[in-house]
């Protein structure tokens, strides 16, 4: 089998395919044929060597990222009965320090798995670390109420765009933050109001609302401070910049909180079943080959990619 890994710290062009082996699954394990990896921004921060991904792993190269996959159980350890040779899966694994998902197979607990039922394997190797970014961040950092204002930085990204519909399915009135070309797509899953970002004034064409999901951090972070209502909160994603944002927050008397994304397979379950019932969608932007993982990077890295990217593997004909 093979893997895609971060032999050094650097540019896209680090990432090398390298041999593995199929793992026996120990206790409590299975091992999964991956179909779909997603590719997110802690990915290439880390291959970059930035981060605290980075940081921990830097003894331990060459390193397999990616926390997010579906593909189909192939065996089963001992102690396993939630799952089944031959099931669709799909999970969050390896987070926050093993990674793993840049290979052919892997081996990591069933509890962090969800079955896919009527849904793709593609949308669920999307889903899982994006959607909860999205789904902790406005629930339970951001404690988003019904009929509440929310702002989304970067509406139209991985996880811009599913927190616009999980805080629209909730009830909350959704401002994102985001190109013109992106509008249209955004108002179609739920946004009801759209700011471009490069406009100068985009914070007085906001307004106040009572919650900002800062998916951005750094100046743009700082900025829209400067739309939290009193008695509202910003909730920052990017961990790079987060505590200066807490220290600009602090000095207006604003609320700021940095968050981690967590494995939790309740909530992905939860999200699962908007998108089987209609209620969500995900936008999957490109595939690439495993191999072609730094093509993946360098995009991600390039920005101004709506939705998601995914990597494919030979198995991926499973879902065809």
């Amino acid at each position: 089998m093979t893997q895609l890994q971060i032999t050094a710290f650097g540019p896209p062009s680090v990432l090398k395919l390298n041999p593995s082996l199929d793992g026996m699954p120990a206790e409590g394990e299975v091992r999964v044929r991956i179909c779909y990896a997603a590719v997110n921004p802690i990915d290439a921060k880390t291959r970059a060597g930035l981060g605290w991904a980075a940081a921990e792993n830097r003894d331990k190269l060459p390193w397999t990222p990616g926390y997010d996959m579906a593909g189909v159980v192939e065996a089963l350890g001992p102690g396993v009965e939630s799952l089944k040779v031959g099931d669709k899966v799909c999970g969050m694994i390896g987070f926050p320090l093993q990674g793993g998902a840049y290979a052919e197979s892997a081996l990591t607990p069933a509890e962090l798995l969800v079955p896919l039922e009527e849904v793709s394997l593609k949308q669920g190797a999307a889903l899982p670390l994006a959607g909860l970014t999205a789904w902790q961040g406005l629930f339970d950092h951001g404690e988003l109420k019904q009929g509440q204002r929310v702002l989304i930085l970067a509406g139209a990204g991985g996880v811009g765009h599913l927190a616009v519909q999980w805080a629209r399915a909730y009830g909350a009135k959704v401002t994102a933050l985001a190109s013109p070309a992106n509008h249209g797509f955004l108002h179609g899953i739920g946004a009801e109001r759209l700011v471009d970002y490069h406009d100068p004034d985009w914070v007085d064409q906001v307004g106040q609302v009572e919650l900002v999901l800062d998916l951005v951090g750094g100046e743009s972070g700082k900025a829209a401070l400067g739309c939290v209502a009193s008695g509202g909160r910003l909730i920052t994603v990017p961990t790079i910049t987060a505590e200066a944002i807490k220290q600009a927050g602090s000095e207006l008397g604003i609320e700021v909180r940095g968050m981690l994304v967590q494995p939790n397979p309740k909530q992905l379950a939860q999200m699962l079943t908007l998108l089987r019932i209609d209620e969500a969608q995900i936008c999957i932007n490109r595939e690439f080959e495993l191999a072609d993982g730094a093509l993946a990077h360098a995009a991600i890295e390039a920005g101004h990619t709506r939705g998601k990217l995914l990597l494919r593997m030979p198995a991926a004909g499973m879902d065809e």
